[in-house]
């Protein structure tokens, strides 16, 4: 078998006096969807944070293609996010000022690709998540379900290797939120993109391979997901 694209090994965290993650150890296989699940304040958040490089973990060790991310520059961590990672919150974090099809854009321009060629390639994201005709909208001008397929847009326009989304429903009605997941999963699987999802919703859990179960800070429960 081949060795998990990602791996966390005995993770601990705290914020503070506040022990955050107890020893976590989570695997992501390559284009493998994993749902990380548990009450509010089990860690998972957290546990996303150390998998992607936001913050180091206070021990354990964090492996991504063979590289030690606990160990590596900020630079060479700012690098894999705007290459190989891409990251999706909760309420979107889309640049006001910036239209949809800017705010898509925008990490294709920051990776050097000419601006034409990064609005074309962003133009055809947004139509593959069904927003075409908000090119010219600005976040506070478009309803939360389309600021979030936006939002996933820009998390996948450079062709990362890892989606990393933090509750990408916890804005949304349970209409929107389920045409964010058919197209975060459905595009996820076309293009052969591993997912860690971060959700507290089982229903949000079930579009996943997998499901790991977080309760003070360590995984308690492990099972395959319903799709």
């Amino acid at each position: 078998m081949s060795s998990p694209l990602l791996t966390g090994h005995d993770l601990c965290k705290a914020h503070g006096p506040t022990p955050a993650l107890r020893g976590a150890s989570v695997a992501l296989d390559a284009g493998e969807i994993l749902a990380v699940t548990g009450p509010s304040g089990s860690g998972k958040s957290t546990l996303l944070h150390c998998l992607a490089g936001i913050v180091r973990p206070d021990s354990g060790t964090v492996v991504y293609a063979g590289e030690r991310l606990d160990r590596l520059t900020e630079e060479r961590l700012t690098e894999l996010r705007r290459t190989e990672f891409g990251v999706v919150f909760q309420f979107g974090q889309l640049i006001p000022e910036l239209t949809a099809l800017d705010n898509v854009a925008l990490p294709l321009l920051l990776s050097g690709t000419p601006r034409r060629a990064a609005r074309e390639q962003a133009g055809e994201w947004l139509e593959r998540f069904g927003v075409r005709g908000q090119e010219a909208s600005r976040p506070g001008e478009m309803s939360g379900g389309q600021a979030q397929r936006v939002a996933l847009a820009r998390a996948l326009v450079t062709g990362p290797r890892v989606v990393f989304a933090d509750e990408p429903t916890g804005a949304l009605d349970s209409l929107a939120g389920e045409q964010v997941m058919t197209a975060l999963t459905r595009t996820a699987r076309e293009a052969g993109t591993a997912v860690l999802l971060i959700t507290h919703d089982a229903q949000v859990a079930a579009y996943a391979d997998r499901e790991v179960t977080l309760r003070d800070g360590v995984p308690a429960v492990a099972t395959e997901g319903a799709r």
